[in-house]
């Protein structure tokens, strides 16, 4: 098979292959797309959902930075919730269940749509590579092709082994095959590889389940969605239900504890400590009666359901026996048996923060290949390598989110500074910035930096723009607007929340706790114009009400995020001997030459450095 020579090839077709090449086919650069079996892109291979803690602001932010991510979880969900309401808005986090084959279906099509990107089915073996520049990849059915850059998005597939009890063979997830020597090669190019494992539960036969017995967990009234840039509607929801074990369950799966992978060592790599095995669960909280399962459908038109919570390695009877044993189970039948998965990753110290490998020009890692667990924290990374291949494609400087911009720049910069020892997962305690990072205003933060790269298109920053405006109409609105005491003390007595005798303006009253924008608007007849607003209006209205009322606490953020604005202004030299600094720790010297920290900021970041060797850093640049 001859292949024309390509800008960039991407290696697999999961959530970070597919937005890193829809990111860099829009910028341009002519793709290959890269699967094993097209058939399955973007396959949602653990639970049905995207977003979450954390994650939901991830999938808001690859939508403003014109990512699909957001796009397609809107079109293919089957039921919406808005997560941590009964908090403040920094917590707040959409997640939706999806149509797994649809979600699929839809990444392909719209990939299809995509200009600039090929698509072909065969497996990659190795890489072609002239001194220290990548230049294509060896496929096993393809030959050669070349290129100028190559994304690795691997996933679970580099020498991926699956374990159900004491049977395991090779795969890369169930019923697929493995992905062999590119980890042998890498390692022979000088790389750093080590081992991680995942695992997923049963999926059931939902004919088989007494919902009469579980509790239900409806979506939201309110849809919001994820994307801006399309009117969203669903007419219908499908409900998640939720179960719990019992220390009968628990028992059960204990007779198998012998005989699992995890705790007879032969599973060498290290699991997410997020999202543990059910076996895990019962050895870490042994003081524990029970534990919480979500079984949440995986389509509109199927009939499996996933059991969230109840990953598993164990024998396929033992899973089996416990299953039934769990209040209204007992006479529920399987697709197929939980597992887990161990495979190869590559620690992301070896990085740049474009994603760019040290060691190799031109040769990118995204996703679990760098360590992480999460469809939404593979896709971002994913668009970022996209976008940052491109830019170098056209030398120009990488984009680098900040850890002040966006969840992403986190996520990125604490791989590359702290690395992993067990699958990273984002969540909200791990953003500094939170408050500025809220899921309501990504395309604040995003949409004009992604205009400017090419993506996001010209109506897309208009309607920013318009946003924008509308929302400083609100907030002027709010701050020159008077409630009168007749009008407000009703309210205000019912909320107890201390009557007013004179005057007072509308935005001062937002500053209440108790009270929301909306509550004014069903109240005051000068707000009459905001009743039934459409989404365009609501969004608007509830990110002047979170600027008003989080005033204090976003102005104190941002005076926070300056300062580290400021050290990620000083650049450290890049051959800089860190050895010859003696007023150093040893550890730090050794650590500021393993890493190589391009910024005052990122070597403050760094595990093991102190806020006085970055005293000595600074005074030593003339700072």
């Amino acid at each position: 098979m001859y292949f024309e020579p390509y800008d960039i090839i991407v290696v697999g077709a999961g959530h970070a292959g597919c937005e890193s090449a829809a990111a860099a086919a829009n910028m341009g650069s002519k793709v290959l797309l890269v699967t094993m079996d097209l058939r399955l892109i973007a396959s949602m291979s653990c639970n049905p959902a995207m977003g979450g803690i954390a994650k939901g602001q991830i999938v808001r932010e690859i939508d403003a930075m014109g990512g699909y991510s957001g796009i397609i979880s809107d079109r293919t969900m089957i039921q919406f919730r808005m997560l941590n309401k009964s908090k403040g808005p920094a917590m707040w986090s959409p997640r939706c269940q999806s149509d797994k084959m649809m979600f699929s279906a839809e990444w392909r099509r719209m990939l299809e749509k995509t200009s600039n990107l090929d698509l072909w089915q065969d497996t990659v073996i190795g890489l072609l590579v002239e001194g220290d520049q990548v230049k294509g990849v060896k496929t096993l059915m393809g030959g050669d092709i070349a290129s100028r850059a190559v994304i690795l998005t691997n996933g679970t597939f580099l020498n991926g082994l699956i374990h159900i009890g004491e049977q395991h063979f090779s795969g890369g997830r169930m019923g697929e095959v493995a992905s062999f020597g590119i980890t042998e090669q890498l390692k022979e190019l000088g790389f750093e590889a080590n081992r991680l494992k995942t695992g997923t539960p049963v999926r059931i036969d939902g004919r088989t389940i007494d919902f009469s017995r579980l509790i239900e967990q409806k979506g939201d009234d309110e849809v919001v969605g994820f994307s801006y840039t399309e009117p969203f509607k669903i007419s219908k929801q499908r409900s998640c239900w939720i179960a719990r074990t019992s220390l009968k369950v628990h028992e059960t799966l204990r007779k198998g504890f012998k005989y699992s992978p995890m705790f007879n060592g032969r599973i060498q790599g290290v699991g997410p400590r997020y999202c543990p095995s059910i076996e895990d669960k019962i050895e870490r909280f042994a003081g524990k009666d029970s534990h919480q399962l979500f079984v949440e459908p995986e389509g509109w038109d199927t009939v499996e359901y996933y059991l969230n919570g109840f990953s598993s390695s164990l024998p396929d009877y033992i899973q089996y026996e416990a299953l039934q044993q769990i209040e209204g189970f007992e006479n529920a039948k399987i697709f197929r048996p939980g597992y887990a998965i161990e495979y190869d990753y590559f620690p992301p110290e070896q990085l740049h923060h474009s994603l760019e490998t040290r060691l190799m020009h031109g040769l990118y890692f995204a996703g679990q290949i760098n360590g992480t667990t999460g469809y939404e924290e593979a896709a971002c990374q994913g668009m970022m390598a996209g976008i940052n291949a491109s830019l170098a494609l056209r030398d120009e400087q990488p984009l680098v989110l900040s850890r002040y911009e966006a969840y992403i720049g986190v996520l990125i910069d604490d791989l590359i500074t702290k690395g992993v020892d067990e699958p990273y997962r984002m969540f909200t305690s791990r953003a500094e910035y939170r408050i500025l990072l809220r899921q309501d205003n990504a395309d604040a933060r995003l949409t004009e930096l992604s205009y400017k790269l090419g993506l996001a298109k010209e109506n897309r920053y208009q309607k920013l723009q318009e946003k924008l405006s509308r929302i400083d109409e609100i907030k002027a609105f709010l701050n020159e607007t008077y409630a009168y005491p007749d009008e407000i003390n009703g309210l205000l007595a019912q909320r107890e929340n201390g009557c007013i005798e004179q005057k007072i303006k509308l935005s001062y009253l937002l500053l209440r706790p108790q009270i929301s924008l909306n509550d004014l608007i069903t109240t005051l007849p000068i707000l009459e114009k905001y009743k039934g607003a459409d989404r365009f209006m609501k969004e608007c209205l509830e990110e002047a009400e979170i600027q008003i009322k989080y005033a204090s606490y976003i102005e104190k953020e941002d005076e926070l995020a300056d300062k580290l604005r400021r050290l990620e202004s000083v650049k450290l030299p890049k051959d800089f001997d860190y050895h010859s600094l003696q007023s150093l720790s040893f550890e730090s010297r050794e650590k500021l030459n393993r890493y190589r920290p391009t910024t005052l900021g990122e070597a403050s970041r760094i595990s093991g450095i102190s806020p006085a060797d970055i005293n000595v850093l600074a005074i030593f640049l003339g700072r």
